[in-house]
């Protein structure tokens, strides 16, 4: 009786938990991140703030997994693994959508070229001059979009392209996911 209360009990907050995800952003692609391998971040080498960091790694369409509503592709089954084992650790914040947007209090997409990873948590921002604003002052821009997303959370994720922006031409040169 009370192994079956605690099961129950653990389903009403995994649902409740799950009810209050956002949506994740998902472009044109059809994959979240972009298609982009979202564990491969964290073995890529992070460059000083100011500097362009590496473009990420594109995931293969045959390697995905479902997470937050989306399909996400993975750079190869061991990523998989571990994204499955701990998705929380390796999906961007606010759903893939813009920090800095967040921020300022809106849903914008996240370029996922254009990325940084803050106290083990990646975030993305949007184009290359957000950058240079969301680099300013990042602990304050994240402290800022962690007080504003409890109110966008629940709003629908942005329909935009963040491939469609001008300013994004030549932020990425690698197609994802592969093998689509």
């Amino acid at each position: 009786m009370l192994r079956s209360l605690m099961l129950s009990s653990a389903f009403a907050v995994m649902a409740a938990s799950s009810a209050f995800a956002g949506q994740q952003y998902v472009d044109e692609s059809k994959y979240a991140l972009s298609g982009y391998d979202p564990v491969a971040y964290f073995d890529l080498e992070q460059v000083p703030v100011g500097q362009k960091q590496p473009e990420a790694v594109p995931g293969n369409a045959s390697i995905t997994a479902d997470y937050n509503g989306s399909v996400w592709a993975f750079s190869s089954e061991a990523n998989r693994a571990k994204f499955l084992a701990d998705p929380a650790k390796y999906a961007p914040q606010f759903d893939g959508h813009c920090a800095y947007g967040v921020a300022q209090g809106g849903k914008v997409p996240g370029n996922p070229n254009l990325w940084r990873i803050v106290d083990g948590k990646l975030f993305l921002n949007i184009t290359p001059n957000v950058v240079g604003f969301w680099e300013e002052d990042v602990n304050g821009h994240i402290s800022s979009a962690g007080t504003k997303w409890t109110k966008l959370e629940s709003k629908d994720a942005s329909s935009k392209s963040w491939k469609a922006i001008n300013a994004n031409d030549g932020t990425y040169s690698k197609p994802a996911p592969q093998g689509s």
